[in-house]
């Protein structure tokens, strides 16, 4: 018998039972939509949290204050007060370094008129900017020399600047910190929200010689953004970054750092390695109901092999042999799951985009699972539809023609 024979056979026997093949089919159909639309949510979740980390800066190294250890009890990070000006100046000079940045840190009510807002004031240097590719929406950022003269500056965040103004630019403005004016220099652009969920936005930037002086009354800093001249130089920049605060802060080889140095790399990489083991998570779990089909199939095949025992010996009997019969069960079941996971690649598409688009959840829709999901639609339905095939084909003819 001709294979084209044996597939008109087969796809007459699934057409003239539209009903159970379309019903067997929707068990493949879920399968490959669920995960094809898991996959995209956890690989969407991913990209956004890289996307989020690339926002922060690029080739960007982050340097604070370590912790205090006072009796025993562990006071945490910056809460070490060793890290200094001639530290960072220090790190400046060291090679791969491209920008450095000091940063004093504080949280205060911010008063413009009759408008206040309380938020984030952090000390910095006219590099930072420049290291987190940051420009200015209005104005301009504040300038070396007023770093050095403890100039009443600021440079506001989106957020604050909208808090505080509304619409208008509120460049040459004045806003009150702890009772002290600053005037507004600039607007940053909207950055959105950090890869550890801090909105960027919401801050105000002022020089650090005048945090440290008139807000806070310190001498030391509480960190330093650091950009390396490439993203090749990062861990070796860290490295010495690491060593020349330990020999500055004279350590002992045994003693632990008095301050932290991370990288965004280390930090993308704890990320995203928790997005990949969510997202293969839900891929597996979504593949159960894969399983779940392709045990209907073998179901419903075997349902069709009892039903058509007769028609099945009456074949054999009339010449066609065992293969031809297995071919003709392998071709209904395996059309059925290569329609069905056809079927659910397209589900799968408008599933991920309803939810970016009606819930606002981030997804990435991802060649790699279509194909991985199609080619085991494929194999489930090869797999469980050879046993159904299988026993068609080991059927006696007499025995077959005598069944009720």
């Amino acid at each position: 018998m001709s294979s084209r024979t044996v597939m008109r056979i087969a796809f007459d026997a699934l057409e003239g039972n539209r009903l159970r093949t379309g019903l067997t089919m929707l068990g493949m159909i879920i399968g490959v939509a669920a995960v094809i639309t898991m996959v995209a949510l956890g690989r969407g979740a991913q990209s956004a949290i890289e996307a989020q980390i690339r926002s922060t800066g690029t080739n960007v190294i982050a340097v604070t204050s370590g912790s205090l250890n006072i009796g025993g009890v562990r006071q945490g990070v910056g809460a070490a007060t060793t890290l200094t000006v001639q530290d960072i100046e220090a790190i400046r000079g060291l090679s791969g370094v491209q920008y450095v940045a000091a940063t004093v840190n504080t949280r205060q009510q911010v008063v413009a008129a009759t408008q206040n807002w309380f938020t984030s004031i952090q000390g910095t240097d006219v590099d930072l900017p420049v290291i987190r590719d940051w420009p200015a929406a209005a104005g301009r950022f504040f300038t070396a020399a007023e770093v050095r003269s403890l100039a009443n500056v600021a440079v506001l965040g989106s957020v604050v600047s909208t808090s505080l103004f509304g619409d208008a630019d509120p460049t040459g403005q004045i806003i009150r910190i702890k009772g002290q004016p600053f005037r507004v220099v600039g607007v940053l652009t909207p950055k959105g929200v950090a890869a550890m969920g801090q909105d960027q936005d919401d801050v105000v930037f002022i020089p650090y010689t005048t945090a440290q002086h008139k807000l806070l009354g310190i001498t030391y800093v509480q960190g330093a953004t650091v950009s390396a001249t490439t993203s090749d130089d990062v861990p070796r920049v860290a490295t010495a970054i690491g060593d020349l605060l330990r020999a500055r802060h004279r350590l002992a080889a045994d003693a632990p750092d008095d301050f932290t140095v991370r990288t965004l790399e280390e930090m993308a990489a704890l990320r995203t390695q928790s997005t990949s083991t969510m997202t293969a998570l839900l891929a597996g779990i979504a593949a159960v109901s894969l399983l779940v089909g392709g045990i209907g199939i073998m179901n419903i095949m075997l349902v069709s092999v009892t039903e058509r025992t007769r028609e099945i010996g009456l074949r054999m009997a009339v010449g066609a042999k065992g293969r031809d019969v297995l071919m003709q069960f392998l071709i209904e079941a395996a059309t059925i799951s290569l329609v069905g996971g056809t079927c659910g690649i397209g589900l799968g598409y408008a599933l991920s985009q309803g939810l970016t688009r009606l819930l606002s959840w981030p997804t990435a829709f991802a060649p790699s699972a279509v194909i991985l999901a199609f080619a085991f639609s494929a194999l489930v339905g090869i797999f469980f539809g050879f046993y159904p095939a299988r026993r068609a084909a080991s059927l006696d003819p007499i025995e077959a023609l005598r069944y009720e």
